[in-house]
């Protein structure tokens, strides 16, 4: 019963990611830039900590590491993100980035904390990486968009890099949602003048929306639900419900942009459904045991 809580918390942010990666493939087919999303995200964000900013301990970690957390989820994600949702649909984004995640993060934790799990974990994240490659389908690489899959791809290795940071470095959601908005505030604003805009000609509507559910909902709310997560069930479960993402993004696409899930797109839903049955199955393991290695292992090398 002790991992509710973060399993709960790892469920929002599906549904919160879900969301994202919906109105994102919107808004950059509307007025505004990718420009000038990323920057309404960053700067909301940053005016709703700025309490908690004014009185953060900066000399609590060195330079490098604010940078790797708040970069790894900041405007290079972000940015990266929002180019290829211009040629890739909603629900392959959410294939290409998310669905990569328990691969990448299993990576991570393998190399950097020596992780273990069990076999049947490993084939769960074998499952769910090949629903997530059903998912995409053979339209997702035609040429047209392998550009977008390349991009998006490189958004899933900073996104890894983000979590990765949460778990080696002992951060909390305090640190993430004051050192994101003010490490990108910092560093994208000035990039905003040379990039394409059109923030002047956007309607209000447009901005508002993008502002609240990027700056607020994402950039604070899911952001803090992401790094309580990853303190108590590890890189690896949190990667494993963020590969969820697609299947909730399809059915959003679906029912928010008309964008309707194929056949494949339906089997790798199930597919995925699957793979997260399995990687929480517990064949005979005492309660204990079980707890400790559902946290990826929180208590080997540096995590």
């Amino acid at each position: 019963m002790h991992t509710l809580k973060p399993m709960l918390a790892a469920a929002a942010v599906v549904f919160i990611w879900s969301g994202w990666i919906t109105l994102s493939r919107y808004g950059v087919h509307s007025s505004l830039e990718p420009a000038d999303i990323t920057l309404l995200r960053y700067w909301t964000a940053l005016v709703v900590v700025a309490p908690l900013a004014l009185r953060y301990p900066w000399r609590a970690h060195p330079l490098h590491r604010y940078l790797v957390l708040g970069l790894g989820v900041g405007f290079p994600y972000t940015m990266l993100s929002f180019y290829g949702l211009r040629v890739v649909r909603a629900a392959h984004a959410g294939v290409l980035v998310n669905g990569m995640l328990p691969v990448l993060g299993a990576l991570a934790a393998w190399f950097l904390f020596r992780q273990r799990i069990g076999v049947h974990r490993y084939a769960a994240i074998g499952l769910i990486f090949l629903a997530n490659g059903v998912m995409a389908g053979g339209r997702v690489l035609s040429p047209d968009r392998l550009a977008g899959v390349f991009i998006l791809l490189a958004a899933a290795c900073c996104y890894t890099l983000h979590m990765t940071a949460i778990r080696l470095w002992r951060m909390d959601w305090r640190d993430v949602i004051v050192v994101v908005p003010v490490v990108n505030v910092v560093l994208f604003t000035p990039l905003w003048f040379v990039l394409p805009s059109s923030l002047g000609g956007a309607s209000l509507h447009d901005m508002a929306v993008q502002a609240v559910y990027q700056g607020v909902i994402v950039n604070v709310l899911a952001l803090t639900a992401v790094a309580y997560a990853i303190r108590y069930l590890g890189t690896i479960t949190v990667a494993l419900f963020m590969s969820f993402v697609p299947v909730t993004t399809a059915l959003l696409a679906w029912i928010l942009l008309g964008e309707a899930p194929s056949g494949w797109e339906t089997a790798g839903i199930v597919g995925c459904s699957l793979g997260l049955t399995l990687y929480a199955w517990e064949p005979g393991r005492p309660p204990g045991r079980a707890a400790r290695e559902s946290r990826d292992g929180a208590g080997q090398g540096g995590g």
